[in-house]
């Protein structure tokens, strides 16, 4: 087993999904570059060119674009155990349109998309379980849209906190209720109503 603990967490979060041998751990971590950065800065910006993607290991961040007028729309947090980039970049190969910022001090694994398609070559496992991944996203973007077309601010909010547990005291008020399409006053309203 592995002993450097900052690889604890991504090779547990591996393992709920498939089996890996010593070996195929070592050569998997070997890939994976560790990024220490403070908060409020920018590991991706619009314009971007994109070739990894991050494993949260500690810390939080956001993804978010800004529009023609310079409103901001948060597409994404993420926490520990989580994953994030702006993919369509990173998949797509095109320039990025996101801007991808820390919240908190935060350390990530990042994985390079070109060393990523030689593992899927010699350890096939990682493409299932990168597909699993990647399919599990897909979902749960159609449910946030579904959600935020079907459901009451209320139960939108519900749900982000079974989503993202205790984030309320890492994130700004305000960036929660940009994430879920409400002004910050509406979300205070519906705090009280579930408190």
């Amino acid at each position: 087993m592995i002993k450097n603990s900052i690889y604890t967490s991504i090779l547990n979060h591996l393992h709920k999904v498939i089996t890996l041998s010593e070996s195929e751990q070592l050569e998997f971590t070997s890939i994976l570059e560790e990024i220490k950065i403070s908060k409020k800065n920018f590991i991706i910006e619009p314009g971007d060119l994109v070739d990894s993607e991050y494993y949260v290991v500690s810390g939080c961040l956001e993804a978010y674009y800004l529009d023609e007028t310079g409103d901001k729309h948060i597409i994404q947090f993420a926490v520990e155990d989580w994953w994030i980039s702006d993919f369509e970049a990173f998949f797509n190969k095109v320039p990025a349109k996101l801007y991808l910022e820390t919240i908190e001090n935060s350390t990530l694994l990042a994985i390079n998309r070109d060393a990523l398609e030689i593992l899927y070559t010699r350890i096939p496992q990682f493409e299932r379980f990168f597909r699993i991944k990647t399919t599990n996203a897909f979902v749960s973007l159609r449910t946030r849209i579904l959600s935020t077309l079907q459901k009451s601010g209320k139960e939108r909010y519900l749900e982000f906190c079974e989503t993202y547990p205790k984030i309320e005291q890492r994130v700004p008020n305000y960036h929660i209720a940009n994430y879920l399409g409400l002004k910050p006053e509406s979300l205070s309203r519906i705090r009280k109503e579930v408190i």
